[in-house]
């Protein structure tokens, strides 16, 4: 997501259409909304893209109207072939280009993304997030997040103190803010850490300020935190209204499917994992192993030196 934004930015994109890109793109994916469904409940599932849309509505607005210069340089789109880069579309006609590749070369490739680009991407972190959601549900006690976070403000900050500079990606972040409704977390809570989590980290804070400057990057901050904490206290307020127990609802949406098609949908999704999942393992493993120092060669001891000895003429001539 980051590159993409900064790359967008190069290309001439205004700081507000690229503050509103990097908060509603992690939150508005097919693939974040799908896991919503599957983990949570409907009303998580339209809550977490409403919120995300609003907050990068208001975060790309208010960085236009303090930042808008007449002087800037409009965008430059991408129209390069998205099946096999066959044309740039620039130099040829779109009707032309239409029947370069038949429909089954569009869904070719339209799989090949979704199976190699798209979850290659995020399958090694949503294994890590569920990782996180499991160790949550077994070790920690039922009423720890009741008694301790709960819901209302407090907890939203608190909350929020936690999101903004942890690294989660948006899938990832799913399992383990359901894992925490389950344990007492009220929506709106869990909300707050959703679209924190994955928007901001102190990793990218160094980039984004290099790239939009101060002034963006706090616009960008302050529109996540106070826009987080709205959207949280309106869904609280939400599932009170509608008489919903999030708790009770998290996690149900796989009811309605088949026990034979969850079992194959779960060996699939396990099936295209291990590949991604491997790799990124590989890669971590491999980065550990090149950041730690050499160890300390041993010295070898200096070898011997063998000076010649001056003769008895040289002797006799210096006496």
């Amino acid at each position: 997501m980051l590159p993409a934004a900064v790359s967008l930015r190069k290309q001439g994109a205004t700081k507000g259409a690229t503050t509103a890109f990097l908060i509603s793109t992690p939150e508005s994916g097919v693939d974040s909304i799908a896991v919503t469904y599957a983990m949570m409940d409907p009303v998580m599932t339209v809550a977490r893209p409403v919120a995300a849309f609003f907050t990068a509505f208001v975060a790309g607005v208010t960085e236009n109207l303090f930042g808008y210069r007449k002087d800037m340089v409009p965008a430059a789109p991408d129209l390069t072939c998205p099946v096999d880069g066959c044309c740039d579309g620039v130099n040829c006609d779109p009707r032309v280009h239409r029947n370069h590749h038949s429909f089954h070369e569009k869904l070719r490739a339209g799989i090949r993304f979704a199976v190699t680009d798209l979850w290659g991407d995020i399958a090694p972190w949503f294994f890590f997030g569920l990782l996180l959601a499991g160790l949550i549900t077994v070790l920690i006690p039922d009423d720890f997040f009741s008694r301790h976070l709960g819901s209302g403000l407090p907890a939203m900050l608190l909350m929020l103190a936690v999101g903004i500079p942890l690294y989660i990606c948006a899938t990832a972040s799913t399992p383990i803010a359901a894992a925490l409704i389950l344990k007492g977390v009220s929506p709106g809570v869990a909300l707050v850490f959703l679209l924190a989590g994955p928007a901001t980290n102190m990793a990218s804070m160094t980039v984004l300020i290099g790239t939009l400057g101060k002034r963006a990057t706090a616009i960008y901050l302050s529109a996540i935190a106070i826009c987080s904490v709205l959207m949280g206290w309106a869904v609280d307020q939400a599932y009170a209204a509608l008489g919903i127990s999030a708790k009770a609802a998290a996690g149900q949406a796989a009811e309605i499917v088949p026990g034979w098609l969850q079992w194959g949908a779960a060996l699939l999704i396990v099936a295209i994992s291990i590949k991604p999942t491997t790799l990124k393992l590989k890669s971590l493993l491999e980065k550990k192993e090149t950041a730690e120092p050499p160890a300390a060669a041993t010295l070898a001891a200096p070898a011997p030196v063998s000076l010649p000895l001056p003769s008895a003429a040289a002797c006799s001539g210096a006496t």
